[in-house]
């Protein structure tokens, strides 16, 4: 008797990361979507910054909220497609309850990919005193010249004080 493992499972061509982000026509609709995400109530995030930074020469948009964050598991289902666990928080709370505002899990994949080649998303979860690192990339796929999109996800536990460190080339 065959497998699940024994199945055939779904590719994604790494090309459809761009065909996907064609569906913001201009750039700041991009950066809604990536805002929204932050106020999401699984997110629940009360500030949100959004600063560009020069990295190795490059101009880069950096997204930083300070919400509830992810763990590896959550990280993968948000940077896979259709997938959305945003209905379990409707209807809850009051009438200033903060509703989900995506449903169809495609939001991160296509905003991201209208404003960049890359995506890499840093999160930490206090709960669980984990964090996790994924990377949505285009350049990866194109110069691995993959035939199916690869997401290289990283987690770890954390200490119990967190030291964040950033160096810059002067």
């Amino acid at each position: 008797m065959a497998g699940l493992s024994d199945l055939y499972q779904a590719k994604i061509n790494p090309k459809y990361l761009h065909s996907n982000s064609t569906n913001h026509t201009w750039p700041f609709s991009a950066v809604a979507e990536l805002v929204d995400n932050a106020y999401d109530p699984d997110v629940a995030a009360r500030e949100l910054w959004i600063d560009k930074e020069m990295i190795s020469g490059k101009p880069c948009l950096v997204f930083t909220d300070n919400g509830k964050g992810m763990d590896s598991a959550t990280l993968y289902k948000m940077m896979s497609f259709g997938y959305c666990e945003k209905a379990k928080y409707e209807n809850q709370g009051g009438p200033k309850a903060r509703m989900p505002i995506g449903q169809y899990g495609n939001g991160f994949k296509s905003g991201s990919m209208r404003l960049a080649k890359d995506a890499l998303v840093f999160t930490v979860r206090n709960e669980s005193q984990t964090a996790s690192v994924g990377f949505l990339s285009q350049t990866m796929c194109a110069d691995g010249n993959m035939d199916t999109l690869v997401l290289p996800l990283l987690e770890y536990t954390l200490p119990n004080y967190i030291l964040f460190l950033c160096f810059k080339k002067i």
